[in-house]
């Protein structure tokens, strides 16, 4: 029996996002290598609609989310933003921020990969970062006459006041290191020590009683999710407008031939 082809997913039908739960532990993957999980429109929407899932899930005690390759988000995808209304991208990425800061249970990001631009909101927004001691990151914004505009939100809210004047300014590379000093990640870890510090992080989630947890969260995030629902508005009005502006369409057209 020969099977039909037409019956195979294709790589385009393919999940960006995927979930698989262990002990508790959603267990949530960025699958989209060919654009270096770059926030599309498809893959924030998938990425929400498993947040939402976890939210109605009262078994769960956290979140980890990684990607299955190297890089972990290389930002806004720039060959999308030729083509969208950008305005209505940055309120969905505000929202799927907000989403991990209003989980109930708490968000663990494992980065063993470089993360640029509007990675980084995904990484500010969650609750624990495991990072790896080579990972590099950068707000490239400014270098391409934008700003980090919808990511501002929970960068501001962890970041130092001096290390977010430094990589919000220069959008120069900087490492784990410093991102440790910075307030960006929790954790920094050689490569042979990152299984062991991920699956330490979530066996103390795994400990602890899930009420508990989800208190604990809300009080931490409060703020956070306050400002999401107060500037997020104006702010994605900001970002639509950098993104459609004539320098910024022309250096991102530059970027993409590069």
């Amino acid at each position: 029996m020969v099977d039909d082809p037409t019956s195979q997913p294709s790589a385009a039908d393919a999940p960006l996002v995927t979930r698989a739960d262990d002990d508790r532990i959603a267990v949530i993957t960025l699958d989209s290598p060919a654009n270096r999980n770059a926030l599309s429109r498809r893959l924030v929407a998938e990425l929400g609609e498993h947040l939402d899932a976890v939210a109605h899930d009262e078994s769960l005690h956290g979140v980890l989310l990684r990607s299955s390759h190297r890089v972990f988000c290389s930002g806004a995808d720039l060959a999308e933003a030729a083509t969208v209304d950008m305005e209505q991208s940055a309120l969905g990425i505000i929202d799927l921020q907000r989403r991990i800061a209003a989980l109930p249970v708490p968000v663990v990001v494992r980065l063993d990969g470089p993360v640029r631009a509007g990675g980084l909101g995904l990484v500010a927004s969650a609750d624990l970062v495991v990072c790896r001691d080579d990972v590099s990151f950068a707000l490239t914004e400014v270098r391409l006459g934008l700003a980090a505009s919808v990511i501002s939100i929970p960068l501001r809210h962890r970041l130092t006041a001096r290390a977010a004047s430094d990589w919000f300014l220069t959008g120069r590379t900087f490492t784990a290191a410093e991102a440790l000093e910075g307030g960006l990640v929790t954790r920094v870890v050689d490569e042979a020590g990152m299984d062991a510090a991920v699956a330490a992080v979530l066996d103390d989630l795994r400990a602890g009683v899930r009420q508990g947890l989800t208190v604990a969260k809300r009080l931490l995030t409060a703020d956070l999710v306050g400002l999401f629902d107060t500037e997020g508005p104006a702010t994605a009005t900001l970002s639509g407008r950098l993104f459609h502006s004539e320098i910024a369409q022309e250096r991102m057209a530059a970027a993409l031939k590069r």
